[in-house]
């Protein structure tokens, strides 16, 4: 199982993965768009969607671990190893 972090910005324009940045901690992340809005998890489910496509697995095999209320989130990814979602990302 993979783990990435992710910063969420939504109501963006467009649905996108814009790549890797470092939080205030000097952690990765990888900054993501959807143009949901943060209601009812309406952004939550258009990232668990977006990161599902992009890494070509089943909407299933992505979850939100940490951060339902916050803009820095933890998502699990199944059956990928952290070196194949990094090499999927880096595909995009």
């Amino acid at each position: 199982m993979a783990h990435l972090p992710v910063r969420l910005t939504p109501g963006a324009s467009a649905d996108r993965i814009d790549g890797w940045d470092v939080d205030a901690e000097g952690r990765p992340v990888l900054k993501v768009r959807v143009r949901a809005r943060p209601v009812e998890g309406e952004a939550n489910a258009a990232l668990i969607k977006l990161l599902a496509k992009s890494l070509r697995v089943p909407k299933s095999a992505v979850s939100l671990d940490r951060g339902g209320q916050s803009r820095t989130k933890m998502i699990s990814v199944e059956g990928l190893s952290d070196d194949d979602l990094r090499t999927r990302l880096t595909d995009l």
